[in-house]
């Protein structure tokens, strides 16, 4: 069967810092970076809008 809303962890680099950090695709809450607080995702009511670069 397929699935295509499975919610997942994903790493997000920070464009701030070049720090990378794991988060929630469909945090409920806004994201920033625990190294220089740079907002890294803000929740949409569905997946997150990721702002940094996803990392593989």
């Amino acid at each position: 069967m397929f699935r295509e809303n499975i919610s997942k962890f994903v790493k997000v680099k920070c464009s701030g810092c070049n720090n990378e950090q794991n988060i929630f695709n469909k945090a409920s809450t806004k994201v920033e970076c625990l190294v220089c607080n740079k907002l890294l995702a803000t929740p949409t009511g569905g997946k997150a809008k990721i702002l940094g670069e996803i990392q593989s």
